[in-house]
């Protein structure tokens, strides 16, 4: 089933100069290996074309079911230079949870 990552991940982002941070945890560790082989750096990249000009990066951090991803000349030169709404990132986490992926059914939380 298709759905947002919004339904089964939570997000965190922020700056690191012009690149933006973003953290992407799993619902739960039944979530985690789904995500992990959805949510690729290249997905990420095109997710965000209008936005990264640099490349996007991609760290695992399993014992928190969650993976780090760096989005590379992003912020228009960051906080001091950048002239953007958002030259500190603070939207990208909520801008990825809004990425479709493709879920098992039996994994999907119960509403």
């Amino acid at each position: 089933m298709r759905i947002a990552l919004s339904a089964i991940a939570h997000a965190r982002s922020g700056d690191k100069g012009d690149a933006s941070n973003v953290g992407l945890i799993a619902d739960s560790p039944e979530l985690y290996p789904v995500i992990r082989q959805e949510v690729t750096p290249e997905r990420v990249k095109e997710h965000f074309r209008r936005l990264v000009r640099g490349r996007v990066e991609r760290f695992e951090v399993p014992n928190l079911l969650a993976l780090n991803f760096i989005l590379h000349d992003s912020l228009g030169g960051g906080g001091t230079e950048s002239l953007i709404n958002d030259a500190q990132g603070k939207t990208h986490g909520q801008g990825l949870l809004e990425l479709e992926i493709e879920v098992p059914e039996a994994l999907l939380p119960r509403r």
